[in-house]
């Protein structure tokens, strides 16, 4: 006999029996799917959060210690610029001084035997403040106000004008010069009387510093400039003016009378 199944086709079991299909089974699917993957989304979000927080946390402590380790060392940053700034000062007047002595001792050196100085004014600026003068320094007119730098102004007596173009020409020889100028040299005028009087010594109707004892000797006024010097931001503060002056002494003339006879 051939065995037959009575069990209704849809509620068999097994290999023969028909599969149930349908759209719900896979929107099921397709929403466990998608809330995996939304949880898997959240999770890595969270974590990159906490990472980026994590990150944030520890900048924010790096730089509060920065902070603490500037403000320990602002003040040696205080003194360095300090330091530096009294440097640079120092440097600075260390640059405007001038070397007067080195001048002088020049001046001493190429000083001809026919020419001798009454007054001898030296000044860092043009404006600078003379101590002691009597009305002998320009005080930053003629001459010596063109020359903002140091300048030497030089009053004195040669035996004649060829000996102040010497003398001119040998103070160019001082290192430093850059030019010199001749304010004035004038002869004693004989009909006035001025430098000159009965006998051949300075008479009463000349000036007080005037040396010229004899006719041939020429009275001269000379600045000499030092333009490539630096100039000081004070020079009267400085107190690097100064003024010499001296009366011709009466050999010295009678010197001069000797060199021009011969």
């Amino acid at each position: 006999m051939r065995p037959v199944n009575l069990i209704p086709a849809e509620d068999r079991r097994g290999e023969q029996a028909p599969l149930r299909t349908g759209p719900l089974a896979y929107i099921l699917v397709g929403a466990l799917v998608a809330a995996l993957a939304g949880v898997t989304m959240m999770v890595l979000t969270d974590n990159q959060i906490g990472e980026r927080k994590t990150e944030v946390a520890e900048l924010q402590r790096e730089d509060e210690a920065e902070a603490a380790k500037a403000a320990r060392l602002a003040a040696y940053t205080r003194f360095r610029e300090m330091s530096e700034q009294r440097v640079a000062t120092v440097q600075s007047l260390a640059d405007s001084r001038f070397d007067w002595e080195r001048v002088m001792r020049e001046l001493a050196l190429i000083l001809p035997a026919d020419v001798w100085l009454t007054q001898l004014t030296a000044s860092s600026a043009a404006d600078a403040a003379v101590g002691g003068d009597d009305g002998g320094g320009s005080g930053g007119s003629g001459l010596r106000g063109g020359a903002p730098g140091p300048a030497l102004e030089l009053t004195g007596c040669a035996a004649g004008h060829v000996s102040v173009a010497g003398f001119v020409t040998a103070l160019k020889d001082i290192e430093g010069v850059t030019r010199v100028g001749v304010e004035s040299s004038e002869l004693a005028d004989e009909e006035s009387g001025a430098g000159v009087s009965e006998g051949g010594d300075a008479g009463s109707g000349g000036a007080s510093d005037d040396c010229r004892t004899r006719s041939f000797i020429a009275q001269f006024k000379v600045v000499v400039a030092f333009d490539a010097a630096p100039i000081p931001a004070s020079a009267s503060a400085e107190g690097e003016a100064a003024t010499v002056s001296e009366t011709a002494p009466a050999e010295g003339s009678e010197e001069a009378s000797e060199g021009e006879e011969g």
